[in-house]
């Protein structure tokens, strides 16, 4: 009755009913064991069964493309492309390690299926931003925020940091000109602060005293060119969320059974995908 299932005697389970128990329903192999009466290795070798073979979709079309991977364990990882608005999946990738080799074998796929790129929505990968300088791109705002607040940390001690770190956490309600207004009147504010220097005993070297605020500064410098390309490009977000809850939904999946082999995670996360494709990329043609 909890599940809303229900079973007559001599009823055969399929395996595909315990996968769907098994992915969907977040059952475990003994829960599934208790509810089904057969072994627990039964129902591991019936899971076994099921193959899940990914393609990558032939989706044509236009849009903006979301590009992000995403790790859940040493060498072991996800490269994910979705349309940005529908969400529709555009290219998925098993990755050990993040080349920029597995983002250009990821927008050629997308490439040679016909479908026009509007725009990119990617994280911070620098390399990406000359690699992909053919296309729109849009740096992920809530990632700027991150990786500045982890140069300055949540609280940081200094005026100047405070300040910055509050500049940044406007970022999202700000337009171009308002945000490099207000950044270049902070760096001309503490111009000869920033250029302190202090003389680094062990090193024998001089150095730049405040180096951690120093590096912030120029992590903005360095992405402000790609913070607002959404003011330009019609259905372009500022972040890459979309994409960020595809990977949270994906890892509350894998979180739900522990201890799963390489191979098994690497099949649940094709029915995970293969799931989603279905739900996305089928409810209607191809544009």
């Amino acid at each position: 009755m909890a599940c809303g299932l229900g079973f007559s005697g001599g009823v055969e389970i399929s395996k595909e009913m315990i996968w769907e128990m098994y992915l969907h329903r977040k059952q475990t192999i003994a829960q599934i064991s208790e509810l089904f009466g057969l072994s627990p290795s039964t129902i591991k070798r019936r899971l076994s069964e099921i193959s899940f073979d990914w393609k990558n979709p032939e989706i044509k079309g236009s849009g903006v493309v979301h590009l992000d991977a995403t790790y859940f364990g040493r060498n072991t990882g996800v490269l994910l492309a979705l349309e940005s608005g529908t969400g529709r999946l555009l290219y998925m990738e098993h990755i050990a390690h993040e080349h920029i080799s597995d983002y250009e074998k990821a927008i050629d796929h997308i490439k040679r299926q016909g479908y026009s790129i509007k725009g990119l929505v990617i994280d911070g990968l620098q390399k990406l931003f000359t690699v992909f300088d053919e296309y729109s791109i849009q740096m992920c705002q809530f990632h700027m925020v991150a990786i500045i607040r982890r140069k300055l940390t949540k609280n940081p001690q200094l005026q100047a940091g405070k300040e910055l770190l509050d500049l940044t956490y406007r970022l999202k309600t700000m337009t171009r000109q308002d945000f490099i207004t207000e950044f270049e009147a902070w760096k001309k504010k503490w111009h000869d602060f920033l250029k302190e220097k202090t003389f680094n005993e062990e090193s024998g070297r001089t150095v730049y005293t405040h180096q951690r605020l120093r590096s912030a500064m120029l992590s903005i410098s360095t992405y402000i060119p790609y913070l607002f390309t959404f003011e330009e490009i019609d259905g372009m977000p500022n972040t890459n969320n979309m994409i960020e809850g595809t990977f949270t939904d994906m890892k509350k999946s894998l979180r739900n059974h522990p201890g799963m082999s390489a191979e098994n995670r690497k099949r649940m996360i094709n029915g995970f995908f293969l799931a989603y494709e279905k739900l996305h990329n089928r409810n209607g043609d191809d544009r």
